[in-house]
């Protein structure tokens, strides 16, 4: 894991401000909580801000959105660097790829998908593909050990891969055709692979 830093100047915005709709639903989301706790409002006004801004989070919506809470500057900088949901420099326009790189993926063939993303995005991490379309990154656990090895794609993972399966993934948002999140084996969520194998008929 690398150490997570803001984008250098010359890739920052000069500034950032929510559009009317934006600050509307910010305006609501703060006033869910009490008196005195609204900061608790910045990470769904970071993760707004990030979409609103195509995939990523410059240096001026984090300040903005401190601004807007009452928060120092550099609280707002240590909650947009500390989760891995952030991203804090330019990504693909069509995915961002976050590849799990934690002990249950690897063990399950994490590396081929590792090597898929240098090969078709690019050989280094944090990098925007030649064409613009593709980024990617390592992150810690994203919770889906069971369906390993797996990645998460703005909102959605992709479990269950295997190089030829992740291929397929690039392909269809590439496409704008993205295929189903989830396990991309005959698997229902995190069940057993193959169906139930235990309580299949109910005694009256």
């Amino acid at each position: 894991m690398a150490v997570r830093r803001v984008a250098p100047p010359e890739l920052q915005p000069k500034d950032f401000a929510f559009t009317a709709e934006n600050t509307e639903w910010a305006k609501k989301q703060i006033a869910k909580y009490p008196a005195g706790r609204q900061q608790s409002a910045i990470i769904p006004l970071l993760w707004r801000a990030q979409e609103q801004n195509g995939g990523w989070l410059p240096e001026a919506a984090i300040r903005h959105v401190a601004d807007m809470l009452g928060m120092a500057h550099i609280r707002a900088l240590e909650v947009a660097t500390f989760y891995t949901m952030f991203l804090l420099e330019p990504c693909g326009t069509k995915a961002h790829v976050q590849v799990c790189g934690t002990t249950p993926c690897m063990l399950r063939g994490a590396q081929a998908i590792f090597d898929v993303c240098k090969k078709r995005i690019h050989h280094d991490p944090h990098h925007v593909s030649a064409d613009g379309n593709f980024s990617w990154e390592e992150v810690e656990c994203l919770g889906a050990c069971v369906n390993a090895p797996m990645v998460l794609i703005w909102n959605d993972t992709y479990e269950d891969l295997t190089a030829e399966s992740f291929e397929k993934v690039l392909d269809g948002f590439l496409n704008g055709k993205p295929v189903k999140p989830g396990p991309q084996i005959d698997r229902q969520l995190s069940a057993p692979i193959g169906g139930p194998t235990t309580l299949r008929t109910v005694k009256a």
